[in-house]
């Protein structure tokens, strides 16, 4: 009987570990999930300096960032594209992002210009139109890794990285992740010049092929030039391996600190899960637009986490302002109308002031698919 005793005993403390071990299994939160790509490798060697090449540097960064990260982050995934001098077809490598549901993608680079040996400092880039051939000329040497790849013609769908005709497509291709990628990239240019303490270059946009193909907010960095002797041996030191990625790793640890803030407001009910319109309707610059007439097209100058005061410099000499909320952001348009052309002559001109002014679309007051909105304009005016 003691025995029995002893065994009814035994089941029931298993069973009760059992159950609550399950319950916490149900409220796990999904992990997540950072891919880290270090450019070129292989056959590849990206941009060669004197004493090393691009591939190289890459991967040390990449791989550091990786280690920082699954330090400091343990409830983070880190998935790399390479871990050792292989070489992986650009298009896999927007592949395994996707493939892993990563939440981010960042693509490490060195830069390098053929008739310059004293350029310095860190840049980071999102997709997007080259504004500058200077621009063009780094996503053309980026892209032409596509070059090494036998079957690139088809798989690109005969882009020529090196043609200035073939970027023409970014004209039009709006990333929807486009303001989380400005923002971390403008993170990580802050940490680049305060924590780094090295020369800004800036944000900036570029056709990259990388990036185009991922779907998730994505950067690619740009570490220093390989082909300014200096700069090639503080890149290849282990200081300057370690700065650098620590920069990009303060830069990812507030990002994501900032988008888990924001989950927690929009689980609370505080963040709307689609797009809103707010203070005023979307269109209200032109009543008639949001009618049955077609889409509405303005310029997306600025998303802020927090509201922009109407004394604001950067928007007191602007004329048609209006304000949507997206996914906790308050962002800030300008001009309004049906004409996608007047609107993106408007965008040209913004450009000056706002570096990454694209066009956003809506009808009704909610915003919708730019490209399907453009297909349909130019439908209507052939």
């Amino acid at each position: 009987m003691k025995q029995r005793r002893g065994y009814i005993l035994y089941i029931g403390i298993c069973v009760l570990l059992l159950f609550p071990l399950c319950g916490i299994r149900a409220v796990v939160p999904q992990r997540f999930v950072v891919v880290i790509d270090a450019g070129h490798g292989g056959h590849d060697p990206g941009a060669v300096g004197k004493l090393s090449k691009e591939k190289n540097i890459n991967l040390s960064v990449a791989l550091r960032l990786g280690e920082l990260i699954e330090r400091g982050c343990p409830d983070v995934k880190v998935v790399y594209t390479r871990k050792s001098d292989v070489f992986i077809p650009l298009a896999r490598r927007a592949e395994i992002a996707n493939e892993a549901k990563a939440d981010l993608f960042i693509s490490v680079h060195t830069n390098s210009l053929a008739n310059n040996h004293t350029h310095k400092g860190a840049s980071t880039w999102t997709l997007g139109l080259a504004k500058s051939d200077a621009n063009l000329d780094v996503a053309k040497r980026e892209n032409a890794v596509i070059l090494y790849e036998d079957d690139y013609k088809t798989r690109y769908a005969g882009f020529n990285p090196n043609s200035s005709e073939s970027y023409i497509i970014f004209e039009f291709m709006q990333d929807k992740y486009m303001s989380q990628s400005v923002h971390l990239a403008s993170l990580v240019q802050k940490e680049f010049g305060q924590t780094c303490r090295r020369i800004d270059r800036g944000v900036h946009q570029a056709g990259f092929l990388v990036l185009k193909a991922s779907a998730m907010p994505s950067i690619l960095v740009e570490l220093g030039f390989i082909s300014t002797p200096e700069e090639e041996r503080y890149l290849n030191s282990k200081a300057g391996v370690a700065s650098l990625a620590n920069g990009i790793y303060r830069a990812f640890r507030t990002y994501k600190e900032e988008q888990e803030s924001r989950t927690q407001v929009a689980a609370a009910g505080d963040a709307p899960s689609s797009a809103t319109v707010g203070p005023g309707k979307a269109g209200s610059q032109d009543p008639e637009a949001d009618g049955e007439g077609g889409p509405v097209f303005k310029v997306q100058i600025l998303a802020s986490v927090e509201p922009v005061g109407k004394n604001d410099r950067r928007l007191a000499r602007l004329k048609g302002l209006d304000c949507y909320r997206e996914n906790g952001w308050y962002k800030y348009t300008c001009g309004a109308s049906q004409d996608y052309n007047e609107i993106a002559r408007l965008r040209r001109r913004l450009s000056k002031d706002f570096a990454d002014a694209f066009i956003v679309a809506f009808r009704g007051g909610r915003k919708v698919d730019v490209k399907e909105a453009i297909a349909e304009f130019e439908g209507r005016n052939k």
